[in-house]
């Protein structure tokens, strides 16, 4: 490739903070959930690199650009984030068939370099005006508002909010300049059992379910981080409820290495849990206790939680 740019180019990177900026000049975009990445294209030769400064090339054979020559930064998205882990595969008939199947597309949201010039250095506004200009067809251009009103909007139904200072130079590799908020989300959840930790005497992580559309109560996934404290008194707490069956199979979903990997408990229990994203019927990101709920029954606990 003769690009200005060439691979490995670590993207720019966002800080996680719980509210929207309002004070300088920002620009906001969407939160995508897929595959960072970095687009080197030069003319048909075309190489996709991964956050990590890894080739993705060969697993998205169906992610087509303009033609021209320049460098983006952008989101690979497909019909869920677990439609693209499954790209990751050493078999090119299975990622020739899921090509096919679940196509993914490119989010464009930065352009980094353009013919023989390097735009690392103009402001955030002036790449965005470019990117503009460039893309379209095949490449998605993620959608920007300028005010923290109307991004709101993302926090409720998307993934979250990118804000970006209006300003800023693009920084590989740094968190400056950029930061980030999920959408935060809430279920009430029947504690189908525990995992343990990995100090002995305590609780891990409990195992979340919900009822479905024909009663069936399904597990829909588990939720951690407690404190030292509290793993130790979990244990006592949820003894009363343990049906006496353990194992290392169904209903957890986790490969351990200890020879207890779950304990059933009797579906009795309700916890209202924080979490900020759902795939396939399950919470994919780590769920947060908020707190134990006595005063819903069980039977309340419906998957259309998940579709809210």
């Amino acid at each position: 490739m003769s690009l200005p740019l060439r691979p490995p180019v670590l993207p720019q990177l966002a800080k996680s903070t719980s509210t929207l900026p309002s004070e300088g000049d920002w620009a906001y975009e969407p939160k995508w959930d897929g595959f960072r990445a970095l687009a080197f294209v030069d003319h048909d030769a075309v190489e996709l690199q991964s956050r990590n400064g890894k080739s993705l090339t060969r697993y998205f054979p169906e992610v087509t650009f303009p033609p021209g020559r320049y460098v983006l930064d952008g989101e690979l998205v497909a019909s869920s984030f677990d439609t693209l882990g499954q790209r990751i595969h050493p078999a090119r008939s299975r990622v020739e068939r899921l090509a096919a199947e679940t196509p993914a597309t490119f989010v464009a949201f930065d352009l980094l370099a353009e013919g023989d010039e390097v735009l690392l250095e103009l402001p955030y506004l002036e790449r965005r005006a470019r990117l503009e200009a460039r893309v379209g067809g095949e490449v998605r251009l993620t959608p920007m508002v300028r005010s923290p009103e109307e991004a709101e909007v993302w926090l409720r139904e998307e993934e979250g909010v990118i804000a970006k200072q209006a300003s800023a130079p693009y920084l590989p590799g740094e968190r400056v300049g950029m930061v980030k908020v999920k959408r935060v989300r809430t279920i009430d959840a029947v504690v189908l059992g525990w995992r343990p930790g990995k100090a002995e005497g305590t609780v891990g992580s409990i195992i979340l379910g919900l009822h479905g559309p024909d009663g069936t109560l399904r597990e829909v996934g588990h939720s951690s981080g407690f404190s030292a404290k509290e793993k130790r008194e979990l244990v006592r707490t949820l003894a009363p409820y343990e049906t006496g069956e353990r194992g290392t199979g169904e209903p957890s979903r986790w490969n351990s290495a200890r020879d207890l990997a779950w304990v059933k408990l009797r579906p009795e229990l309700v916890v209202e849990v924080t979490f900020d994203h759902v795939s396939d019927g399950r919470i994919r990101h780590g769920a947060k206790v908020r707190r134990w709920r006595e005063d819903k029954p069980p039977a309340a606990c419906t998957t259309d939680q998940l579709d809210s």
